[in-house]
Formats: C-alpha cells, sequence, structure tokens
C-alpha cells in the first residue's frame, strides 16, 4: 500500500468535501482507499482549472485555463498508458483506475465538464444544464460505482442520477457564489421566466425571484435523489450506508436551501456535525430497508446518459 498517496487523499477529502468526508468512513478498507484517491484526482482537477488549492483562493497562476485543460488531459492520457506519475493526486488516479478498470471515456467525460467552464458555455434549458451536471458529477457517480464493484448498466444509472441530484443541489445552494466569478448553471429561459438575465440575476434586490429558481432546481433533483435511493439494494451494505448517507446529508443541503427562501445565500447552506451524526443514522436504515425493497424501473422522464 502506498500510504503517502492515501494520506494526501485523505486530507484533500477532509478539506475538501467534509459532507462526503463523514460518508467515506463506513466504506470498507478497499472500497474507502480508491474512493478517496478518485475524489483526490476530480478535486485536483477542480483546483487546477479553477487556480484553487483544496477549493480555496490561491496565488494567481501564471498559465491559461485552456493551457491547465490541456495539462489534465496530457497527465491523463499518460495515466492510462501507465506511466509514472510524480503528481500524488494523478498517481492515485493511476493506482484506482487501472486497478478497478474505470474507463479512460468516463474520465474524458470528467474533464470535458471542466472544459465547459473553459469555454464559458451558456445553458438555455435545463436539459443544457443536466448535461453539465452529469459532466462534472454523474460521471463522478459512475466512477465511485464502479470501484463499490458495480458493472451493471442499470445500477450505473441510478448512481449517475444520484450524481446529477447532488450537482442540482451545488447549484442552487452556490448560485451567488458562482455569480460572483461569471459563472452561471442556471438555465436561461428558468431566468427568462422571472424577468431576469445573466447581467443582474444575482442582485440582492432580485432575492425573490432567485429563491424561486433555487426551489425549481431542488424540485428537479428530487427525482434523481429518489431513483438513486432505489439503487441502493445493488451496492454492498457498506457501501449502501456510506452512499445513503451521502445522498442524505446533500439532500438536506437543498430542503436548507429551499426553506431559507430569500436567506438562503447569507450564509453557506450545509450541515452541522450533529446533524451528520443524525443522517448517518438514518442512512443506516435507508441502507437496510433497501434489501427488502423491490426492484423498480428507473423513471423513463429522467435525464439519460450518454452511452
Amino acid at each position: 500500500m502506498n500510504q503517502p498517496l492515501l494520506n494526501h487523499a485523505t486530507e484533500t477529502m477532509a478539506v475538501g468535501s467534509k459532507s462526503f468526508a463523514t460518508a467515506s468512513k463506513l466504506f470498507d478498507t478497499h472500497t474507502r482507499r480508491s474512493a478517496l484517491m478518485l475524489y483526490a484526482w476530480c478535486r485536483h482537477c477542480d483546483d487546477v482549472i479553477d487556480g484553487q488549492t483544496l477549493g480555496f483562493s490561491a496565488p494567481a497562476p501564471v498559465d491559461t485555463p485552456e493551457q491547465r485543460l490541456a495539462q489534465l488531459r496530457e497527465s491523463t492520457r499518460r495515466a492510462f498508458a501507465g506511466e509514472k506519475m510524480e503528481d500524488p493526486a494523478f498517481a492515485a488516479f493511476q493506482e484506482v483506475a487501472l486497478t478497478q478498470g474505470i474507463s479512460e471515456r468516463l474520465a474524458f467525460d470528467h474533464l470535458e465538464g471542466y472544459a465547459m467552464d473553459v469555454r464559458e458555455e451558456t445553458y438555455q434549458t435545463l436539459n443544457d444544464t443536466l448535461r453539465y451536471c452529469y459532466h462534472v458529477a454523474g460521471v463522478v457517480g459512475l466512477m465511485m460505482a464502479q470501484v463499490m464493484g458495480v458493472r451493471d448498466e442499470a445500477v450505473l444509472d441510478r448512481a449517475c442520477d444520484l450524481g446529477l441530484a447532488f450537482q442540482l443541489t451545488n447549484i442552487a445552494r452556490d448560485i451567488v457564489e458562482d455569480a460572483q466569478v461569471h459563472r452561471c448553471y442556471v438555465p436561461l429561459q428558468w431566468l427568462a421566466d422571472e424577468g431576469l438575465d445573466r447581467s443582474n440575476y444575482a442582485l440582492p434586490s432580485h432575492r425573490r425571484q432567485l429563491a424561486r429558481i433555487a426551489g425549481r432546481l431542488i424540485e428537479e433533483a428530487e427525482p434523481y435523489y429518489q431513483s438513486a435511493r432505489a439503487g441502493l439494494q445493488d451496492l454492498p451494505l457498506r457501501s449502501a450506508w456510506a452512499i445513503a448517507t451521502a445522498r442524505g446529508v446533500y439532500r438536506e443541503i437543498g430542503v436548507k436551501v429551499q426553506k431559507a427562501g430569500m436567506s438562503a445565500w447569507d450564509n453557506r447552506q450545509g450541515t452541522s456535525k450533529a446533524e451528520k451524526l443524525a443522517l448517518l443514522a438514518a442512512g443506516a436504515g435507508v441502507a437496510l430497508t433497501s434489501r427488502m425493497a423491490s426492484s423498480t424501473p428507473r423513471p423513463p422522464d429522467l435525464w439519460q446518459r450518454p452511452r
């Protein structure tokens, strides 16, 4: 075992995602190691594109976002080719990808999400937003499921759905924060419905309209959360517990955004340690009851991932 790589990944998770850090402790040792190291690569890629360190501001990079994206793509190609990787995030990813059989296509699908940011793409419809959600989060759900041993395409669909739900929740929570760095993932049609556009939607005077938009995002996330719950029965029990907990934590963030209404962006919405512990216990119940649930087909009207 390469302990320094695991230590780096564990630290990355602890700082970068306190929500998933809690849930990841429930995995068995082997799955947790792989999940942590996969997360470290995803976090690293995000930071490289944004010129940050673990999601926080860092000295301004001297190269362009396009150059940094090209570097990520080249390093990812080298990782899959089995070349020696000096960067700990890529060394960790290489170990996971090659031992768990993660496809090169999924990794590059994930990098396409960062490319969409670099190109400053806009999202006219909800389907456009969901396409972005797929690249930045749905693909991560697919890779995480593969780490847990999932190979069945129907179960992978549920894992992708959870990623979509997570990202819709993130977009709702971070609307104002994203606007401050000139990024908008809200469907432009929705802004127009409220008489807004990209130039003014995040102004404090428009919080009432923004609260309605955030509420729509949270409502759109719900069927994907429900679809993901239906996939828990096909995961190993400890993995099901971990994923049920992560699902509960993220879903609760969405609930808080919706309840806060116009005040949702006064403070960053999250869950306390006590709430996380309660959701961890609730996750155990969800994971156990999933063993007894009958299989249900995925709703046909949900967004379909690329094949």
